[in-house]
């Protein structure tokens, strides 16, 4: 490639496509009820929700006067927040600040009408730690926890599953394979998102005629490993592409519109006809068919956005055509953008759409259903086919505890407004800007090359012992319900409760002291001889950077194992008394509490 793929990337992720638009946002009403309290290294802000709002820009200001700017916790991607309230950290000390909240109808509406301004003062830490309390209804009915990183986990393009090369003495296809077997095995993920089913590795026009038997290799992997595939149309094959010279990533993905949409439509119409004739119409039913990849950035779509939607177009009649059942839907657009432009386009031609999907990183997905409702699509579901703590590449972020406790935020802010939070992804074994050049290297992946459980791994395993049944929670005390968050669920014979300490301000990843936490939970109606558990996931606990500090670039076989037993999540025993289990939180870190008899 010219230049080369990371220079590329970086010179191009930025850029977005075309933001001209037909139709207009309506003017949100600022939030009322906006409040500010100022606690021990934070600011809690908290505001009345909006209709129609996708999320919140929060408004800060030092001193009496002078202009308002965005707070940025330094995620790198959408700073909007989708939900009230929101935790200030990036704020200094014994500073008055002014703050204001504006209601955001899409992300790229990056100004809104700024809600009354409050003033608050955040706390110069006294060596004392503030408690924070929860109270857990043990005896409520109930209702059904909501479970969304179980339905999708991403992954780099699945072609590597047949790949035998070896990446830091490790096979590609093995370690992947066995990733995606635990998200399945261990964690009950269900479906996988992929890039690139139709890039050159995958062979899928010969001459005049289709060949499939690659994807056929492909899919049944992925079937024998109990898991479904959600089928990324993209990205263009050669014998389409209109310019194949426009590529993305290190294998040189084609992001051009075809040459022939008649051509491209009836690629699309064979593919899913040939996984209708082998696997079944009922199968084929439960898989999802999404449109390209986040066309909205021109690294990933050379063409116009008319043109995206005009992909669009085509690919759902195509699907469509094999059976008016099976879904397609889109925009798969990076930052929650083109969603609006997408259903109003939609609305106006009559074009199918069983699902919405979007992607974002950094703070917990946006609440895109006002937009679906905005148009008239209150039906469609929501996938968010990626999501994570970062959009950066080698990023060391992503191999710290912080993003796994970033991960249970996201999760519980998606539980139940979100049908699917896919993770992306699910292993290291992951080659957009090349191969992983040494073993913690800032990679995306859940598992390391050498199949070593990251902090997010562990997340996603903590938020796996939840029971099925959730329970109400109130916090309350200095972070109550901002900084420190709990999710508090019952089995037949086991209350579990998930309590994690996080801001999403990234630039204290490596830990803060003031804002650690004494966290006294009380749990009032359950007998008082059942034994307490505790699993932590902390710096230094479970915290495989912490463990792997000193080891070369590619850890020895033996070293693996004994860093896979040093970074496991272990149980021990906590006092109970008098209905109350108290417990230190530092920030970034998770607990789970399990009560039985």
């Amino acid at each position: 490639m010219q230049p080369d793929a990371k220079t590329d990337w970086d010179q191009r992720i930025a850029l977005r496509s075309d933001e001209q638009r037909e139709f207009a946002f309506p003017d949100l009403e600022p939030p009322k009820e906006v409040t500010a309290v100022g606690g021990v290294g934070q600011v809690t802000i908290d505001w009345s929700p909006v209709d129609g709002a996708a999320g919140y820009l929060i408004l800060r200001g030092a001193g009496a006067h002078g202009p308002l700017e965005p707070v940025d916790h330094h995620s790198g991607d959408v700073l909007s927040v989708p939900s009230p309230p929101y935790v200030d950290t990036t704020c200094t000390a014994g500073t008055p600040y002014r703050y204001a909240v504006a209601s955001v109808p899409e992300v790229t509406v990056l100004t809104g009408r700024p809600s009354q301004e409050v003033g608050a003062v955040p706390l110069v830490a006294d060596g004392t730690i503030p408690t924070v309390s929860v109270v857990v209804d043990t005896v409520a009915e109930g209702t059904e926890l909501p479970r969304p990183w179980e339905p999708m986990v991403g992954s780099e393009r699945l072609s590597q599953l047949l790949c035998k090369d070896q990446t830091g003495g490790h096979e590609i296809g093995i370690e992947l394979e066995d990733a995606l077997r635990r998200m399945h095995d261990e964690l009950g993920v269900r479906t996988v998102r992929a890039h690139a089913i139709f890039h050159d590795d995958t062979h899928v026009i010969d001459g005049d005629t289709y060949d499939f038997s690659v994807v056929d290799a492909i899919y049944d992997k992925l079937l024998a490993i109990g898991l479904r595939p959600v089928v990324e149309l993209g990205f263009m094959p050669r014998e389409l592409a209109s310019d194949p010279a426009k590529t993305v990533f290190a294998y040189g993905a084609i992001i051009s519109p075809p040459a022939s949409y008649d051509r491209w439509h009836d690629l699309v119409r064979a593919l899913v006809q040939h996984l209708v004739d082998r696997y079944g119409l009922e199968e084929v039913l439960t898989w999802d068919f999404e449109v390209w990849n986040e066309a909205n950035l021109e690294v990933f779509w050379s063409g116009t956005k008319a043109e995206y939607l005009q992909l669009y177009d085509v690919s759902a009649a195509a699907v469509k055509s094999v059976d008016p059942r099976i879904a397609v839907g889109g925009p798969s657009s990076a930052a929650a953008g083109w969603v609006d432009d997408f259903l109003d386009h939609a609305k106006r031609y009559g074009t199918p759409v069983d699902f919405v999907s979007t992607h974002t990183y950094g703070s917990p997905p946006l609440d895109v259903r006002a937009s679906l409702e905005r148009h008239g699509y209150g039906d469609a579901r929501v996938l968010w086919t990626e999501w994570g703590v970062t959009p950066t590449h080698f990023n060391p972020i992503n191999d710290s505890v912080f993003s796994g406790v970033f991960l249970l935020r996201g999760m519980r802010s998606a539980a139940g407004r979100i049908d699917a939070l896919s993770y992306w992804v699910a292993s290291d074994h992951f080659e957009e800007l090349g191969r992983p050049p040494r073993f913690l290297h800032g990679g995306f992946g859940l598992r390391t090359v050498g199949g070593i459980a990251k902090p997010r791994y562990h997340a996603l395993t903590l938020l796996s012992r939840l029971g099925p049944v959730e329970l109400p929670v109130t916090t309350s005390g200095d972070g109550g319900g901002s900084l420190v968050e709990a999710w508090a669920s019952r089995d037949r014979d086991r209350i579990a409760v998930l309590l994690w300490n996080l801001s999403l301000d990234q630039t204290k990843a490596d830990g803060a002291s003031e804002l650690t936490r004494t966290v006294q939970v009380q749990l009032p109606g359950v007998d008082p001889s059942w034994q307490v558990t505790a699993t932590t996931l902390a710096i230094g606990t479970a915290d495989l950077v912490n463990a792997a500090a000193g080891l070369g670039d590619w850890p020895t076989d033996e070293e693996l194992t004994d860093l896979a037993e040093r970074t496991k999540l272990t149980t021990v025993p906590l006092d109970f008394q008098n209905g109350t289990v108290e417990l230190t939180l530092p920030m970034p870190s998770a607990v789970l509490l399990e009560l039985k008899p």
